[in-house]
């Protein structure tokens, strides 16, 4: 399997629009001016580099920038792409200090551009693909993960009630319903057979653990998927909310935590790092920082959460792959992320194994 890297150039910045994203610009405009609070154009709409699902846009204005998601054309997987959600967990957010872009407006309107969409402010700062962080100095990169962790803790002790979602999700029995989740999804977008997902689809739901707590999950939380202050290590908002919903927040913490234990070659993972001589917490110093901010006495069983994320993870990258093949993939990068779902599979049926299966 190729190696997937993750350049900062090729997903950084924005590109003229895709031939295959158009969008009738004419139109957004009139719908910018009856639904955006104080919006001017003339309008000029670009494509954001980064990002294998919903097409992302840059709308600029003399005066201010935007960023627009919306559904991808064609044929979608069930359950696929709800950029209502996202917008509904944004705004919710918004009535909090966590970080995130402004909401501005929803269209479920077909007839504007074709798919559903939303409009959000467009957060000026750093986004950082690698998660070596190869270019900022052991103080740098302590700073950066302290405050994902310190991010993510805030996310899980929000209470989502109060701020209007405690409809956004069904609390209990989430791993197991997510593992039957991305088990339909990797079966409806199959293109070969991998005996460790089949493996996995077996044991995974046998295994799974009983939920000891429910909160917003961001269910993509990454360094990528945040935008860092220009010059400093803070978080100014978290990005692609495309997979979160109510669930158990271990799901998420170790899904971040996963770095830690993937070869470099996969996305910027740590696993050959000197940690220490880097400034990188440990994988026990992050838990730690993690469960102390979340009044947490520890983490049970990390391998049994390994296999899931992985599996998780494989069944992500299937949908991928199976847009591929269906013409709905919106990046290049695309046929290299389905391309990443045997090792994933391996990788994942070798933590179940430790885990006892």
């Amino acid at each position: 399997m190729a190696a997937v890297e993750a350049p900062q150039d090729a997903f950084s910045g924005t590109k003229d629009v895709d031939e295959r994203h158009r969008i009738d610009e004419a139109a957004l405009a009139v719908w910018m001016q009856a639904n955006v609070e104080d919006y001017a154009g003339p309008l000029e709409v670009r494509q954001f580099k980064g990002g294998q699902s919903n097409p992302t846009y840059q709308l600029i204005t003399p005066n201010q920038r935007y960023v627009l998601r919306r559904k991808p054309p064609g044929k979608l997987l069930p359950s696929a792409h709800a950029v209502d959600r996202e917008f509904k967990v944004i705004s919710g957010l918004n009535k909090t200090n966590f970080p995130v872009a402004k909401a501005y407006a929803l269209c479920t309107d077909e007839s504007v551009l074709g798919t559903m969409f939303y409009v959000m402010g467009m957060v000026e700062g750093r986004i950082l693909w690698d998660g070596r962080l190869e270019d900022s100095t052991p103080k740098d990169r302590g700073e950066i993960y302290r405050a994902e962790i310190d991010t993510l803790a805030a996310l899980h002790n929000t209470d989502y009630a109060a701020i209007g979602l405690a409809d956004y999700g069904r609390p209990g029995n989430y791993f197991s319903r997510q593992i039957d989740r991305w088990s339909k999804q990797y079966r409806a977008s199959e293109t070969q057979v991998i005996p460790s997902m089949n493996n996995l689809m077996d044991f995974l739901p046998q295994s799974a653990p009983e939920d000891d707590m429910t909160s917003i999950v961001h269910g993509d939380y990454r360094l990528d998927n945040m935008i860092l202050h220009p010059t400093e290590n803070r978080v100014l908002a978290v990005l692609d909310w495309e997979l979160s919903t109510l669930g158990n927040p271990l799901a998420d913490f170790t899904y971040f935590l996963m770095q830690w234990v993937m070869p470099s070659d996969q996305r910027g993972g740590l696993a050959e790092m000197d940690l220490k001589a880097a400034g990188i917490p440990s994988i026990e110093e992050a838990v730690e920082r993690y469960c102390n901010l979340t009044n947490r006495s520890g983490l049970p069983n990390l391998d049994w959460f390994f296999a899931y994320n992985l599996f998780r993870l494989g069944g992500i990258c299937q949908g991928i792959a199976g847009r591929v093949r269906d013409g709905t993939a919106s990046s290049p990068y695309a046929i290299a992320m389905g391309e990443r779902v045997p090792i994933l599979g391996d990788t994942a049926w070798a933590f179940a194994k430790k885990a006892g299966a």
